[in-house]
């Protein structure tokens, strides 16, 4: 599913790059992607989507 329409940005990729890449927080999806660099709806979303990804997320934010 789409999270970021602006851009093109998959619930996927956001998963792969908390899972593989270590990324825990939306500052580190921005500095990889254009996540909420446009319109800015997707990151709450965004957000949702890590905190189910990586629970510790949870705690940092």
């Amino acid at each position: 599913m789409y999270v970021c329409l602006c851009h093109g940005i998959s619930d996927k990729k956001i998963k792969k790059l908390a899972l593989e890449s270590g990324i825990s927080d939306i500052r580190g999806i921005k500095r990889c992607t254009a996540l909420g660099s446009q319109c800015g709806k997707c990151v709450k979303q965004a957000k949702e989507i890590l905190s189910t990804t990586i629970p510790s997320y949870l705690q940092a934010s």
